[in-house]
């Protein structure tokens, strides 16, 4: 008689409803099973519950796109924020060490204080100034001290052609506004969901087949190619829309730069954003492309939705 067949998760992926945990689920598809988990069943911030669904699915890699994303509110809510983005992901990471299993987590530039031009190293003392940045400092050294495999991309400026991001608020607000007031002294790499999630299974799939797959656990820097400032971003964002054929009110020239003090907000935000890719590029042979690259993509697919 023929054995039955066992359910197995190759990929548990947590927070999938979010703008990386929606692409990851397309991108890592091909590379097995996949379990995918929204907050209904996939919650962060109950510990226990997170405790049983690892040990019920027992999968090879663990994908954590998930966590407390608010910047500012986080500043008055820094309890939850740290239960989320560090006792949360500790707890991954000794049930990934359990299982021996590999855990895959998302952080941010707000781990570094921004100070300077020069792109970010993976070795660089970090710095956060907000409770957001802290708390995904903490997460970061809670994976790493628990000895499991793991990667840690950090990346930046992250926006989808879903949820919430700065490329969508500027699309709502310019179509409502003539003139909008940007801060143009922060300088980062605009990051597409799609291009972490590519990447990911790339890095993904490049781990099965390499005999030194052990050794490339450890932290990376994932971003767009090359820098803007906050000001810049958008008006390429207004620039392409308009060609596209979005009915804005604001033109490229009535986005107006201004300076972070101008624009006061909770949080701080560090004025360099700047990530140093080269250890990914050069670890797993990729190019990224630059960040106007899938900038372009998006909006042209919320265009074709806006004909359709």
């Amino acid at each position: 008689m023929a054995e039955q067949a066992v359910h197995v998760t190759d990929i548990l992926i947590l927070g999938a409803n979010g703008q990386v945990g929606w692409e990851l689920q397309r991108a890592l598809a091909p590379l097995g099973q996949l379990t995918v988990c929204d907050r209904r069943r996939g919650d962060l911030e109950d510990l226990a519950g997170l405790r049983a669904l690892v040990n019920a699915e027992r999968p090879s890699i663990i994908v954590n796109a998930a966590a407390y994303t608010a910047v500012d509110k986080a500043e008055s809510d820094s309890t939850r924020a740290h239960l989320v983005n560090a006792e949360a992901v500790g707890l991954l990471a000794e049930l990934a060490a359990d299982l021996d299993a590999w855990l895959v987590h998302y952080s941010t530039d707000y781990v570094f204080d921004g100070s300077g031009s020069q792109p970010f190293r993976e070795s660089d003392p970090t710095g956060p100034l907000n409770v957001y940045g802290q708390t995904k400092l903490e997460g970061e050294q809670a994976i790493i001290a628990s000895g499991c495999r793991h990667l840690i991309f950090r990346t930046s400026w992250v926006y989808a052609a879903r949820g919430a991001n700065f490329a969508r608020t500027m699309l709502r607000l310019a179509a409502d506004r003539e003139e909008l007031r940007v801060i143009a002294d922060q300088v980062g790499a605009p990051t597409s969901a799609e291009l972490i999630a590519d990447v990911t299974a790339q890095v993904l799939a490049q781990l099965r087949h390499r005999p030194d797959a052990r050794a490339l656990a450890g932290l990376y820097h994932l971003t767009a190619d090359g820098a803007t400032s906050w000001h810049g971003y958008a008006r390429f964002v207004i620039e392409q829309a308009i060609g596209l054929g979005f009915p804005l009110r604001t033109s490229p020239e009535q986005v107006l730069p201004i300076s972070t003090q101008e624009y006061p907000l909770p949080a701080t935000r560090p004025h360099n954003s700047r990530l140093d890719t080269r250890k990914l590029r050069e670890t797993f042979g990729l190019t990224l492309p630059a960040w106007e690259t899938h900038l372009k993509r998006m909006l042209v697919e919320l265009a074709g939705e806006k004909s359709a």
